[in-house]
């Protein structure tokens, strides 16, 4: 029932997770979609990139979790137009640049997935690095606004757009330890409801998604406290990326077309009172 034909999607922070099936969905579901990320397989500065974004993004290098283009491939075997860019979402000229460069091979932009984040700064108040806050910050909420301002203006030219960003379920119950990570995903759902509000008379819709416990290739890759977060749900069990991925075609789509401003919790009820 959900049909994106016709639509040119981009998401952000696609190389791997929640945000390669976010791509491969709404290209399912018939949208073209660009694939956006800091990192590129065929990058030869990606090694430094990574460097600078911290350990779970060298992790995945190093791992050989990076797949955004491999993911444009996939797309485009699908008969879906594509393209990988690399993109840092806390550069807003670059990110500028790539979002006209979208809008001029794809004719317009209808469908914006703010999924770039970081993950990896974990600490009680004193034990938290400045400089990883302000990274957090600039990546998982600065980065997002970078992206909606550059969507804006093309989406209300259309007087059409869809626009989801990524909090977390951290985002609206908070994270014992990820002070940094639980204010970002808080902010997101400010901004959610601020620009869904300035986004309506435009025909754009904004909204946010808030995942739990996901097993992506970053969360089994950890150790520590997995079993005791899945034991946390109400199901007892890991989300899937394409549990988010769904969720997020639905929001997109026609059938979704009187919701805006709304946090959908995709997370198996961790948020419930569950003993």
């Amino acid at each position: 029932m959900i049909n994106l034909e016709g639509k040119v999607a981009l998401v952000t922070g696609a190389s791997r997770g929640i945000g390669r099936a976010d791509a491969l969905t709404l290209a399912r579901a018939g949208a073209d979609v660009v694939v956006t990320d800091i990192l590129l397989e065929s990058d030869l500065e990606s090694a430094r990139r990574a460097e600078r974004y911290g350990p779970l993004a060298q992790a995945m290098l190093a791992t050989g979790h990076v797949y955004t283009e491999r993911t444009a491939e996939e797309i485009r075997a699908m008969g879906r137009r594509s393209a990988a860019y690399r993109m840092d979402v806390t550069d807003p000229q670059q990110v500028r640049e790539v979002f006209a460069r979208v809008k001029e091979e794809f004719g317009g932009l209808h469908i914006l997935v703010n999924n770039a984040g970081t993950l990896d700064h974990l600490g009680q108040l004193e034990d938290q690095k400045d400089e990883l806050w302000q990274r957090d910050l600039q990546v998982n909420l600065t980065g997002a606004y970078n992206c909606c301002k550059a969507a804006w203006p093309i989406m209300k030219e259309q007087q059409d757009g869809r626009i989801v960003n990524m909090s977390s379920v951290a985002g609206t119950l908070g994270g014992f330890g990820q002070a940094s990570y639980s204010t970002t995903k808080a902010g997101i759902i400010g901004l959610t409801k601020s620009l869904a509000l300035e986004g309506a008379r435009h025909g754009i819709r904004v909204n946010a998604v808030a995942p739990g416990i996901i097993g992506t290739e970053a969360f089994k890759m950890g150790t520590g406290h997995q079993e005791r977060m899945i034991r946390r749900t109400a199901f007892r069990r890991l989300g899937e990326p394409e549990d988010v991925a769904n969720a997020i075609a639905f929001l997109v789509s026609d059938l979704a077309r009187y919701i805006t401003g709304i946090v959908l919790h995709v997370s198996g009820g961790i948020e419930l009172f569950t003993f």
